[in-house]
């Protein structure tokens, strides 16, 4: 089964928890001030992964992607090894505010369990620098089974973060439970990321509520949301304007909010949705994705 899909939605509480005590001693120092900035997106563009979304003869995906949003997960670095070439390619097909927030490679993560891998790391950001300013967080996403026992992946992870070279923000996903809900750990982990400005990615997933941990470890949020195919989901992403808002409110400085195709309709959709709410909520004026006739269709 796909990360994070159930069959029962209608099972699932889908309450957000509230904050970690740590979110809002992180915010409180923050010195953030005024509205956030706000990035909203999905986690690709290409149309076979997007049902419905492209009017009919849209041949420039990517163009026509990022004119509907201002940002985009780029999975397609977990697979590939792109040169900068492309990296300067993509920068010259989007406007001058979109941002892409590029996943690092497999070899890194699933691979090589992120030992020794300085000199991926080093070619990775050097490719990505093509991207120049639309360059957004660098997330990387560790496999489920990593978790940090044997302490070998503790003490790998903590390398990696303390050589993560400075002047690229990174947001990392851990997708091992024990993580979040070992108090003990996590609460090394969480000041591991605070020392070293690692984003906490929060994780929304309808089969892996023990993810949600609502631990912000920098003043800036990065949310890998998917959907269920189940009326819920629109009262799940409400939830998450008003948490937003009420972190606007403490000082967030950034927030990037992704959505992922669980169901191929349902993902821009969705987004639709969201940045319709969040303008209302926090007097933004995201782009906001057109519906043509060929994207009417439902979610349920």
């Amino acid at each position: 089964m796909k990360f994070g899909k159930t069959n029962d939605p209608e099972r699932v509480d889908f309450t957000l928890p509230e904050d970690h005590a740590g979110t809002q001693a992180v915010l409180g120092r923050s010195g953030a001030g005024g509205r956030p900035r706000l990035y909203v997106g999905l986690a690709k563009w290409k149309k076979q992964d997007l049902q419905g979304f492209y009017p009919p003869g849209i041949r420039d995906e990517l163009g026509y992607y990022s004119s509907q949003f201002n940002a985009i997960e780029l999975n397609a670095t977990f697979y590939r090894v792109f040169p900068a070439s492309v990296f300067v390619g993509w920068r010259n097909r989007t406007p001058d505010d979109f941002v892409f927030f590029p996943k690092l490679h497999r070899e890194i993560s699933h691979e090589k369990r992120l030992r020794d891998v300085g000199s991926q790391v080093d070619a990775f950001l050097s490719a990505a620098s093509g991207l120049e300013h639309k360059l957004g967080t660098v997330f990387l996403q560790m496999h489920e089974a990593f978790g940090p026992r044997p302490s070998h992946n503790t003490r790998a992870l903590a390398q990696f973060v303390r050589d993560w070279p400075a002047g690229f923000p990174l947001a990392v996903e851990l997708r091992h439970t024990d993580w979040f809900n070992d108090p003990g750990l996590s609460e090394e982990l969480y000041a591991l990321f605070e020392e070293h400005g690692i984003t906490n990615v929060i994780t929304d997933v309808p089969g892996r509520r023990d993810l949600l941990h609502m631990r912000l470890t920098t003043p800036s949020a990065f949310v890998r949301y998917a959907g269920s195919g189940h009326e819920s989901n629109h009262a799940r992403l409400d939830d998450w304007v008003g948490r937003l808002g009420r972190w606007s409110e403490r000082g967030i400085g950034d927030v990037a909010f992704f959505f992922h195709e669980t169901y191929k309709a349902e993902s821009p959709l969705l987004a639709r949705y969201f940045v319709e709410q969040l303008n209302e909520r926090m007097q933004h004026e995201l782009r906001v994705p057109v519906a043509p006739q060929a994207r009417q269709v439902s979610l349920f």
